[in-house]
């Protein structure tokens, strides 16, 4: 992963992104670098538009963050009807006990 921010780092920067480059950011991260994966790297991003790439990947990683409250609001509302639900069985029980 450590190698794709390096790429991300030297895009937003306005640098070019090459195994050199990459190869620096890495090494100044206190990371060794593997000539293999970083060829792998430029060669994969050779025919990517990064900045197209982080503008998907940012919408994606906001749409699960946004719909993150609701889904808490949704268990906690199901906790509260089994919790309620729990009650009234209860309450039964006990009248059950008492008649019974």
């Amino acid at each position: 992963m450590e190698y794709i921010y390096a790429a991300m780092l030297l895009h937003t920067a306005g640098q070019e992104v090459n195994e050199e480059s990459v190869k620096k950011i890495l090494e100044a991260a206190g990371s060794d670098a593997d000539d293999a994966r970083v060829k792998a790297l430029i060669a994969a991003l050779e025919d990517v538009d990064i900045e197209e790439a982080m503008e998907k990947t940012a919408v994606a990683a906001a749409a699960p963050a946004a719909a993150a409250p609701a889904a808490a609001e949704e268990a906690e509302e199901e906790a509260e009807e089994e919790d309620e639900e729990e009650a009234e069985e209860e309450a039964a029980a006990g009248l059950g006990a008492l008649f019974g």
